[in-house]
C-alpha cells in the first residue's frame, strides 16, 4: 500500500511540474511581444517582420550619423555646426523615427567601419552605392544623385576625361572618385588626401594635375579658389544612399519608409533646392 501511495505521489508531483512548466512557457510567449515605441512605429506595425527584428541604436533615443564634414553642400561646418543636405535629411529621418539626431565627424574612410561595428547607426556623406561596399554594409534607397567631376587649372591641357591618362590625379581617400580613378588610371597615378579641400590645395600648388570629386563640392571649391575650372564632361554618375549595418535590417526598412514619405511630401526636394538652387 505504501508503494502505491509513493507511486501516486510521484505521479502527481510530475504532473504539477509539467503544468507549471507549461504555464511559464505560455507566460514567456505572451510577454515577448515587440517593443512598441516611436522609433519602431515607422514599421507601421503591430505585426513587425520577424526577419527584420527591432531597430538597434548605438545610443538609446538617438540616431547617430557618421559623416565627413568637408563635403559642401552635403555636409560642412557653419558656425561650428555641421549643416548641409545630408545633415538636414538625417534630421528629418530622425524625426520620423521619433529620436534625436547626433552627428559625428570623421575621416571618410572610417565611416563604413563605424557603421559595421555599430558605434554609429548610419553613414551619410554623399556616399555612393557600390558592389564592394554592399559586401560589408547595407544601403537605403537612393535619396540623391551625384556626379563625379574633374577639376583642373585654367589653361590646363586636360580638356576631357580621356586626357587624364598618365596624369597625376588627386582624390579624397576611399571615395568613389578614388575607387574609379584607381581602376581607370592606375595606382601609380593617384594621390590620396583625407579631405577634398586638401586635394584641391595640391592642385593649386601643382602637386597634382587634376582632382576627381563630386560635382557639388567641386563647384564650391572652384567658386572659392581662383584659377580653377570644372571640365564640361562628367567622369561618372551615381546614386547617394544611407549606409546601415547588415545587422540592423529594421533600421534600413524604417529609413526607406521615411525617405518614401519625405519624397512624396516634397521635403527632400526642398532641402536639395535650398542648397543647390535650380539653374
Amino acid at each position: 500500500m505504501k508503494n502505491i501511495k509513493r507511486i501516486l505521489a510521484a505521479f502527481l508531483a510530475c504532473a504539477m511540474i509539467a503544468a507549471c512548466t507549461a504555464c511559464e512557457k505560455k507566460d514567456e510567449t505572451t510577454s515577448s511581444t515587440p517593443v512598441e515605441s516611436a522609433a519602431v512605429a515607422t514599421a507601421d506595425t503591430a505585426t513587425k517582420d520577424e526577419a527584420a527584428g527591432e531597430i538597434k541604436f548605438a545610443t538609446e533615443g538617438k540616431l547617430t550619423m557618421a559623416t565627413n564634414a568637408s563635403f559642401p553642400p552635403y555636409e560642412y561646418y557653419e558656425n561650428e555646426e555641421i549643416v548641409g543636405i545630408d545633415a538636414e535629411a538625417a534630421k528629418l529621418i530622425a524625426d520620423k523615427l521619433g529620436v534625436e539626431l547626433e552627428i559625428k565627424d570623421m575621416e571618410f574612410g572610417s565611416i563604413i567601419g563605424a557603421v559595421q561595428t555599430g558605434s554609429v547607426d548610419i553613414g551619410m556623406a554623399g556616399m555612393t552605392v557600390t558592389e564592394d561596399r554592399l559586401k560589408t554594409i547595407d544601403f537605403s534607397d537612393s535619396y540623391a544623385k551625384g556626379i563625379q567631376a574633374v577639376i583642373v587649372k585654367d589653361g590646363s591641357d586636360i580638356a576631357s576625361v580621356d586626357d587624364l591618362e598618365g596624369k597625376t590625379i588627386g582624390v579624397q581617400e576611399s571615395t568613389t572618385g578614388d575607387i574609379y580613378a584607381t581602376d581607370d588610371f592606375g595606382e601609380e597615378n593617384i594621390k590620396r588626401y583625407n579631405k577634398g579641400n586638401d586635394a584641391v590645395a595640391a592642385l593649386v600648388s601643382g602637386v597634382v594635375d587634376a582632382v576627381i570629386i563630386d560635382n557639388e563640392p567641386a563647384k564650391s571649391y572652384v567658386a572659392s579658389t581662383d584659377g580653377l575650372k570644372i571640365l564640361e564632361t562628367s567622369y561618372a554618375d551615381e546614386d547617394y544612399a544611407v549606409a546601415v549595418s547588415k545587422d540592423n535590417k529594421a533600421l534600413t526598412e524604417a529609413i526607406n519608409k521615411a525617405l518614401k514619405e519625405l519624397k512624396e511630401d516634397g521635403s527632400l526636394d526642398a532641402i536639395v533646392e535650398k542648397y543647390i538652387p535650380a539653374e
